[in-house]
């Protein structure tokens, strides 16, 4: 019996979550589905900037899984790109972030969505 996976911790859910090629009638398109959490290990390495070290204690999942969770999401992102298809980013065993601006992560999307409109607001 496999053991059971750990809830993965997620910022905030991706502003868009479905993307696909212009022009084309996209019902007859292929699609990948990418989960929440594969999208937030490629927001915080590649976006963020974090080691794959730094992702996993912020995702609270050890380095080796956020390794093959960014694999698998890199060869989904390629996939998606190279072949035109359209790409649905959903499910995922995942926990939403409960300090809605008050986190005092720096990589914390809502934490920085919170500070902007402190910013904005002064």
């Amino acid at each position: 019996m496999p053991r059971p996976q750990r809830c993965r911790h997620v910022c905030a859910l991706p502003q868009s979550d479905k993307f696909g090629p212009e022009g084309v009638d996209r019902s007859n398109i292929d699609t990948i589905i990418m989960t929440i959490d594969e999208y937030e290990v490629i927001r915080l390495i590649d976006l963020v900037g974090l080691t794959q070290e730094q992702c996993a204690a912020q995702i609270h999942v050890a380095r080796t899984t956020v390794t093959g969770i960014y694999e698998t999401a890199r060869r989904k992102l390629a996939d998606a790109l190279v072949h035109g298809k359209n790409l649905l980013i959903e499910g995922g065993h995942i926990k939403i972030c409960e300090y809605a601006g008050t986190c005092s992560v720096t990589c914390c999307r809502r934490s920085q969505q919170c500070k902007k409109e402190r910013d904005t607001n002064e």
